[in-house]
């Protein structure tokens, strides 16, 4: 007879390393986010671990919406005045940032190691992505998301990002209709969410229940899953969701605040923690 999982159980050793992880960075001064990568890397290599620190649907979708408000709040960081400044310089080095290390590794692996196309392709690919998640949380925690360099830096990460997204979708992704339907709607929401966000903290903001906070993860939700039903990636419009409501939370912070909360305290370390879990084992390495 099969042993029911105790989600509890799981849930309370992931919990264990985000604190542990959270006081070795107080201890440390470093950005909680690199050391739940480390923290989740060491215990990834630790004989028996996956039997405590287990990997369920529960922690993945968590991780998952983890990754994506992250990715909406550094897009909701981005000070509109200063992207329109520094829009030349952002789109420049985001586009080398992307291109360079994508050229690059495409044909060494075609070139020099004799691999395929295909795999030089997902090589170059694999090897120019970047994280706007990690990105955001070491610049939160420093302080550099408030300065313009920061601010700067965030938007040339989603270039890059975005980069690696086309690329996938131009070498790999089967177009069909409901890619077609992703991103007129997308599109759409982009345009309406200013003033529908701006209505819903006039007239309910501010209440004990929460509804902005819950308007808002119905939208990145609903993006998220039409997302995935095209085969796309739901941080994709959740960074575009959150550079349009930029302007609208530069005047009230308060909402940022608390997405920020929920997003530290329960998403984020699922997030960062299976990153680290994720990595291969030093049994497997080739050093």
């Amino acid at each position: 007879m099969r042993t029911a999982v105790n989600m509890y159980w799981i849930a309370a050793a992931w919990i264990g390393l985000a604190l542990l992880a959270s006081l070795i960075s107080i201890r440390l001064g470093i950005s909680v986010a690199l050391v739940e990568l480390v923290v989740g890397a060491i215990v990834g290599n630790i004989p028996g671990s996956a039997e405590i620190v287990q990997q369920t649907e529960f922690t993945n979708f968590l991780a998952t919406v983890g990754s994506v408000v992250l990715t909406f709040l550094a897009g909701a960081e981005i000070d509109p005045d200063s992207l329109r400044r520094n829009w030349k310089p952002s789109l420049s080095l985001g586009v080398v940032s992307f291109a360079a290390p994508f050229l690059g590794a495409l044909f060494f692996a075609r070139l020099v190691l004799g691999w395929s196309w295909p795999a030089s392709e997902i090589a170059g690919i694999a090897l120019s992505t970047t994280s706007v998640a990690v990105v955001y949380a070491v610049m939160l925690e420093s302080g550099l998301n408030r300065q313009e360099i920061g601010k700067l830096i965030l938007a040339a990460c989603f270039i890059t990002d975005l980069g690696t997204v086309l690329a996938l979708g131009g070498l790999f992704a089967d177009f069909n209709w409901l890619l077609a339907v992703f991103v007129v709607v997308t599109a759409v929401v982009m345009w309406l969410m200013p003033r529908l966000t701006r209505f819903v903290l006039r007239t309910v903001g501010g209440r004990i229940s929460e509804p902005e906070i819950k308007f808002l993860f119905f939208v990145l939700f609903g993006l998220g899953g039409l997302a995935a039903a095209a085969h796309s990636e739901a941080v994709l419009p959740a960074y575009l969701i959150g550079l349009v409501v930029a302007g609208v939370f530069r005047d009230d912070r308060i909402i940022v605040d608390r997405l920020r909360t929920i997003a530290f305290a329960l998403l984020t370390p699922f997030f960062f923690l299976r990153a680290g879990l994720l990595s291969p084992p030093c049994s497997q390495s080739r050093w």
